[in-house]
């Protein structure tokens, strides 16, 4: 990549990470396989796997139990300029059931980013859904356009995933400073009480006055060793926003 090419991978994953609604394309069962466009809110695991939490008697479920293949649409339009030049990611796929031995925790990771989602569990006919990535297209404003590097959205599974717990505790008991400094750098935000609430190879998620921020890591990473390096990074770079 040219050096003075914008980086559409780190801004593709930062919409995508910060973001949890979309417009979610399937192929219509009742209307000859004319595409059928919906509102969705989604949820994405530590390893760029993006789910839905869709209803049996949804027109767009009943869509992908036919055929499976979808697209979801995420955008977002800030200002009042060019809606035209906003940025806006299309990730192409085939919607699948996620499998038993994994619906309990992918649906707790689901409603640790859409807790008003899980009273939805008392309602008959709500499965869990996983995009199963096929190509990825981004779009960052005019002239910002590339179908992205399929390989970098299938990504392994990090190797520290079962340890993310006892990470997120250590570092709400023990450097709480990074992350209230972290708030303040990226989003001008003071809050001592800030805590951090989910990791992903990408970053972390900040939960701060029940609003969640994303804090993008410089790479991704996928071994405890390198998160703990992202972090002392972070820690260095917003250094001067420490609360105490």
């Amino acid at each position: 990549m040219n050096k003075s090419e914008p980086n559409y991978e780190k801004n593709a994953v930062a919409l995508f990470r910060s973001s949890n609604t979309a417009i979610l394309s399937t192929l219509s069962k009742s209307t000859k396989d004319y595409p059928f466009g919906s509102f969705a809110t989604f949820a994405s695991n530590s390893h760029r796997e993006l789910f839905i939490y869709a209803s049996d008697i949804a027109e767009h479920t009943k869509n992908i139990l036919n055929d499976s293949r979808a697209c979801v649409t995420i955008f977002s339009v800030k200002g009042t300029g060019d809606k035209q030049a906003s940025e806006r990611l299309s990730i192409i796929g085939d919607l699948v059931r996620v499998c038993k031995e994994d619906v309990e925790t992918s649906l707790a990771r689901f409603y640790k980013f859409l807790p008003e989602s899980e009273s939805y569990s008392r309602i008959h006919g709500f499965h869990l859904y996983k995009l199963e990535i096929v190509k990825v297209r981004w779009i960052g404003g005019f002239g910002q356009i590339r179908w992205l590097d399929t390989k970098d959205w299938i990504s392994p599974i990090p190797k520290w995933q079962k340890n993310e717990t006892a990470m997120i505790e250590h570092m709400n008991q023990d450097h709480s400073n990074v992350i209230g400094s972290a708030l303040k750098g990226v989003f001008d935000i003071t809050d001592a009480k800030a805590k951090m609430m989910a990791l992903c190879i990408d970053g972390y998620y900040i939960l701060s006055s029940n609003i969640q921020y994303f804090i993008p890591f410089h790479e991704p990473c996928y071994t405890e060793k390198s998160v703990r390096e992202a972090l002392i990074i972070q820690a260095k770079l917003y250094r001067m926003h420490e609360l105490f």
